[in-house]
């Protein structure tokens, strides 16, 4: 049989107090664990989650997580139980009931298994799971069971009382008589965590005759991380009677690595153990109050004499610290909104001083006292290049521009406040009476703006339990001792303001935002006013601009029908038939060109048009001096192209062109079909033209005449190109010129 001894309570030099509740601990070198024989000299790595051992008023077995076959034990179990438990299904000692409840044990929750018939007393019973083991704890229970009714009567209406208080300083005042009233201790402390891990007593309730510490602090290092990490997780702990002597566990198998970090009966840290004699505390119970999964407290149960409670009762003070949590939330979410309301208000206060014709440079200068009464600042400071604005208690202005500038960036990533500016930058102790509290924000404007609130010094005197000060050891391998004096100790605290609260570092933010947005706004105001003035202009140089062109146009149209029926009217009367075509031909390239100018003056766009409906009107124009049977000829395939006007007119005149060659040579002088297509390839137009009469003749020279020259000259505008292809039979003539 190995026997797991427990850790010893060594004298220790240096000192380190591990709690105002309770932590670990064992009595002597002894029964010391072979793994913790070393000296413990830092507090933050104490193994006390693995103590080996357990405390004497109750009894745990340990046993294989799989066969539920007791493999260890520790306490009295034969006198408890009336035989051995090592070697037996938890099931023989359980009973059925509790034992069904087993299956249901997890790691980092506490199954309660119920009422268990002992020799002589009976039992409460609760387990656990950890790692390959399943743990199971019991300890005396009452005589008779309580009825659930009213003991939840009571609890509710120990809750209600909670309900009634009108902040947080009260509920915590409540909660301490509340919790005295229900477990019989002497004092009873509600003790609340700050933000550097010490800790104050925020509400107490203590029996006649006996000390307070209402409002004293405590230093971090009584309790430390480890400790505060198993107060999360394990929200009930009990010491009966700290003069307890450890109960080792005993089993065939290693134990000493077991993690009892679920446990409600493991011995707590012999410095602990030290720290309550030292405290002249006989007992000690102790409640988490956690809130948003954070450890926002405890409660600290003292008692002068040896004291226990039952399971029954830790559970239902258990449940009453967790309806406590969610009343100081509530509470804690209520003064928050409230102060954003007010807030709010006052930042809409300032921002309607900015009316139209307002600037940031006349609001700091004229709201500087509404602006630091806004976060209950003594001064305030807005920096922005040479210009300073200030109101109230502030630095020196060459302090301020110095502090501007050591702010100017950390103050642009986020808001910055601090309460103590010279902790933090050395050079701000020389005005640290008017400015020990910081809050700055950066504008981000063409010239960084830099805002900035001041908090004079509050000179804090702080009561703490204890000097927290005295006989700390230097040397880092110095073994540990818990203080001993608890005597009321005052301490002033120098170059610290009254802390920020969050809802006005979150105000400070949002103002200067608002203050932004509403420079920016005032300024695209000002700029679309300008361009607005400069859009009427230009609408009506736009305007005039269309009058003129389309009033161009219109005469041009005018002179283009006039030549046109000249020609026609010589075309009609002309005897030779070569000056009858050539006159035919003239007519048709001069209406090419009229009709992108009759479009011109009916479209709205003077400068791009649509291709395909130009090129539709242009044939539709041709085919009224051309033989009826042409028009039933025509087939048009024709893709919308927006293109420049001037382009227009080129493409009208190679189309007019190739609509005559199509006329004189395709079919000689006869109809026939023809087609015309339009399309665009990527940036490119594709005007097809094609029949299916000779096609062009292999030997035929390339002509010289005037409409291949007019051809030639218009695709070099266009920097397209003109190809011909045989189409087997006729001709297919492709243009090709860029869209843009």
């Amino acid at each position: 049989m190995i026997v797991i001894p427990a850790r010893a309570n060594q004298r220790r030099k240096r000192r380190c107090p591990a709690g105002v509740v309770g932590i670990a601990g064992f009595k002597d070198d002894a029964q010391r664990p072979a793994m913790l024989q070393q000296n413990v000299t830092a507090c933050d790595v104490e193994p006390i989650h693995v103590p080996g051992s357990i405390q004497p008023h109750c009894i745990m077995l340990i046993a294989d997580a799989h066969s539920l076959v007791c493999v260890g034990e520790a306490g009295d179990v034969e006198g408890i139980l009336g035989r051995a438990a090592v070697g037996r299904q938890l099931g023989d000692i359980l009973g059925a009931s509790a034992f069904g409840r087993m299956s249901a044990i997890t790691t980092g929750h506490l199954a309660v298994l119920g009422r268990i018939v002992g020799r002589v007393h009976p039992l409460n019973a609760v387990a656990y799971r950890s790692g390959e083991f399943a743990v199971v704890e019991m300890d005396l229970a009452e005589e008779m069971a309580v009825e659930a009714v009213p003991y939840l009567v009571d609890l509710d209406a120990a809750s209600a009382r909670f309900e009634r208080s009108a902040s947080v300083s009260e509920l915590c005042r409540s909660a301490a008589t509340v919790f005295r009233e229900l477990t019989g201790y002497d004092r009873v402390m509600v003790y609340q965590f700050l933000d550097d891990d010490a800790g104050v007593v925020v509400g107490e309730s203590v029996a006649p005759g006996n000390y307070n510490f209402m409002n004293h602090h405590f230093p971090a290092s009584d309790i430390p991380k480890q400790a505060r990490a198993l107060y999360l997780r394990n929200k009930v702990r009990v010491i009966p009677d700290v003069d307890y002597v450890p109960q080792p566990l005993t089993s065939d198998r290693d134990l000493r690595d077991i993690d009892l970090s679920d446990s409600t009966l493991r011995s707590v840290s012999p410095i602990h153990i030290q720290y309550l004699q030292n405290m002249g505390v006989k007992a000690s119970a102790s409640f988490s109050i956690i809130k948003d999964n954070v450890l926002w407290g405890l409660i600290a149960c003292h008692h002068h004499q040896p004291r226990t409670i039952p399971l029954t009762a830790r559970m239902g003070c258990q449940t009453l610290a967790n309806s406590l949590a969610r009343k100081i939330k509530a509470k804690e979410d209520a003064q928050l909104h409230r102060e954003r309301i007010r807030l709010r208000s006052l930042e809409d206060g300032i921002l309607a001083l900015l009316g139209p014709e307002s600037s940031l440079d006349e609001l700091f200068a004229k709201s500087g006292e509404r602006i630091a009464r806004m976060l209950y600042a003594d001064g305030f400071a807005a920096v922005q290049g040479d210009e300073l604005y200030v109101h109230g208690k502030t630095p020196d202005p060459i302090d301020i521009r110095k502090l501007a500038d050591h702010l100017k960036v950390p103050a642009s990533q986020q808001t910055y406040a601090t309460a103590s500016l010279s902790s933090k930058w050395d050079e701000a102790s020389a005005y640290m009476d008017v400015a020990s509290g910081v809050l700055a924000v950066t504008m981000s404007t063409e010239v960084p703006t830099i805002l900035m609130w001041f908090r004079a010094e509050h000179v804090e005197v702080l009561k703490w339990a204890g000097n927290p000060h005295k006989d700390t050891a230097h040397d880092p391998a110095a073994v540990l001792t818990p203080r001993s004096s608890f005597e009321a100790w005052s301490e002033s605290v120098r170059g610290k303001a009254r802390p920020w609260t969050h809802a006005e570092v979150e105000s400070a933010g949002r103002a200067v935002r608002l203050m932004l947005e509403y420079r920016n706004n005032q300024r695209l105001r000002e700029l679309n006013r300008e361009l607005t003035i400069s859009l009427r202009e230009n609408q009506g140089l736009v305007s005039q601009k269309d009058y003129l062109l389309k009033e161009v146009n219109h005469r041009v149209q005018n002179s283009l029908q006039l030549v046109s029926a000249f020609l026609r009217l010589q075309a009609r009367h002309a005897t030779n038939d070569e000056v009858k075509q050539n006159l035919d031909e003239a007519q048709k390239r001069l209406n090419a060109v009229a009709l992108v100018h009759r479009r011109l003056y009916q479209d709205e766009s003077v400068e791009v048009i649509d291709l395909s409906r130009y090129i539709e009107s242009l044939i539709e124009e041709m085919t009224t001096t051309m033989d009826a049977n042409w028009r039933d000829n025509l087939t048009l395939d024709l893709a919308p192209i927006l293109i420049a006007t001037d382009k227009a007119v080129n493409v009208g005149l190679i189309l007019t062109e190739l609509v005559i060659n199509a006329q004189k040579y395709a079919y000689d002088g006869a109809p026939g079909p023809l087609a015309v297509k339009l399309e665009q390839h990527r940036n490119s137009l594709r005007l097809i033209v094609s029949d299916v009469g000779r096609g062009k003749s292999k030997s035929a020279k390339p002509t010289s005449g005037f409409g291949s020259r007019i051809l030639a000259a218009i695709m070099d505008r266009l920097k397209g190109n003109i190809d011909e292809e045989d189409d087997a039979p006729g001709l297919r003539v492709i243009v090709t010129a860029p869209i843009q």
